[in-house]
């Protein structure tokens, strides 16, 4: 409310609108006075008045590519007042390598927050523990540990899981009151807890982050745990934080004081009415040394165009219903997701996790599932999850067509987290090497795919 200079009471849609076109007006002014990227490409535009936010259309987008070609050309600062730089690797083999740069002010944005979001799971005096990278200053763990010691919580510093049953005597010996992770991270620990070793931890709160969330998840660690789950919607280039649910849980209300919000359709580059879906792209409002115009995200959602029930009136974007570039096809109009598998695979009890891989070279593709079990794998499992893939319309289609076969791959549930991701997604075999390919190769033949 402070940043956009109005008391809680006088906050209104108009206001917010009225404060993001004025610091849009700034942030593209500044951006054509110190970011050569920006000056060359807003050239021929920045004389243009920005008369309302509709005109930010007019704007080209930024892409990834952009910052992985060009991101000192980016920086409105200089380097010596940078104090934070992140690097995101991306999949495939041409080892591009994103680098996002902050200021100071800038992280201090992300701790601000990161406060506001937790004022509503967590309270004064409640334990935190932390399954995210803490340990270097400025990152995601660090900043959160700042924001909860200014709410006047006690945040734990942990790390991602690497270890479930290390980690759960953590929660045990520290009394923890909430848990905030990776989705997939915090269920394994729930169903090791429930089903292996019979211990039940009766928590707060849980908010999910970094990763798509599953509802069959968010069921789940409802009934283990018996408390509130809340999701977080962010990405490093937002300055970590985007939106969070509220205790409604309809839908994350964004962060409007520092981003402005747009739904494209993912083709045209046009912007979409509310209500409907497209790619979720942002601008950034207040950040200093790396602004970002007109971001596509990738994220395929869409705005809300009705009041939240709790009575903000921040506008709210519906769940991430999947990448823009997270489909994997089989035929023309026959596709399915990491959210499909997600949904179908997590219903089931015994599954810690799993990864999934697929190799569309041939004529029937091939669908490789490695699944971790809470229990002994056994060949009961493997065809329950033979049965929920083929509750997923475009697997029993393929299937049923012969134009893919499945093999699930049983693995050791000590061994789940070895590859220490956050963000997963299906590996499609054909767009890597051939060694790759090799190993795929040899599963199958040592397995009985289906």
């Amino acid at each position: 409310m402070k940043k956009i200079g109005v008391d809680g009471d006088d906050l209104s849609t108009e206001k917010i609108r009225q404060y993001q076109l004025r610091k849009l007006r700034e942030v593209i002014r500044w951006v054509c006075l110190y970011s050569p990227f920006y000056r060359t490409l807003f050239q021929g535009l920045a004389q243009r008045k920005v008369a309302c936010l509709a005109d930010l259309s007019n704007y080209p987008f930024t892409t990834d590519q952009d910052i992985k070609k060009n991101a000192l050309q980016f920086l409105c600062v200089s380097q010596n007042k940078i104090s934070r730089v992140v690097s995101l690797s991306t999949s495939g083999t041409t080892g591009e390598v994103k680098r996002l740069y902050f200021t100071p002010a800038d992280q201090e944005l992300t701790i601000d927050f990161f406060r506001q979001g937790m004022s509503t799971l967590v309270n004064n005096g409640d334990r935190v523990l932390l399954l995210l990278p803490g340990e270097r200053t400025g990152s995601v763990g660090d900043l959160l540990a700042t924001a909860l010691t200014r709410l006047g919580a006690v945040p734990i510093p942990h790390g991602i899981v690497a270890d479930i049953g290390t980690t759960l005597k953590v929660i045990a010996r520290e009394k923890v009151d909430s848990l905030v992770g990776i989705p997939t991270q915090i269920l394994a620990l729930g169903r090791y807890a429930d089903s292996v070793i019979k211990e039940s931890f009766r928590l707060k709160s849980v908010l999910l982050s970094t990763d798509y969330v599953s509802q069959a998840i968010v069921r789940e660690l409802r009934r283990i745990f018996s408390c509130e789950v809340f999701e977080h919607y962010g990405m490093t280039e937002m300055g970590l934080g985007g939106g969070i649910d509220c205790a409604a849980h309809q839908g994350y209300h964004l962060r409007e004081a520092d981003l402005y919000f747009e739904i494209i359709d993912p083709l045209t580059g046009a912007v979409l009415p509310e209500g409907q879906e497209g790619e979720v792209v942002f601008t950034t409002l207040t950040r200093q040394a790396m602004p970002l115009i007109r971001y596509r995200t990738g994220d395929i959602s869409r705005f809300f165009p009705e009041q939240c029930c709790c009575g903000t009136i921040l506008k709210r974007l519906d769940r991430i219903a999947r990448r823009r570039d997270g489909r994997i096809f089989i035929s023309e109009n026959c596709f399915f997701t990491i959210a499909d598998l997600d949904e179908a695979l997590f219903v089931l009890a015994e599954i810690m996790h799993f990864t999934a891989s697929v190799d569309n070279v041939r004529q029937a593709a091939r669908l490789v599932i490695s699944v971790s079990t809470a229990g002994l794998p056994s060949d009961a499992a493997k065809v329950k999850i033979y049965q929920a893939l083929d509750t997923i319309p475009a697997i029993h289609w393929a299937r049923s067509t012969g134009k893919l076969m499945i093999l699930v791959d049983m693995m050791p549930w000590e061994d789940i987290f070895s590859a220490r991701t956050a963000k997963r997604v299906i590996m499609e075999l054909n767009k890597t090497n051939g060694s790759t390919n090799d190993i795929f190769d040899k599963a199958w033949e040592n397995s009985n795919g289906r």
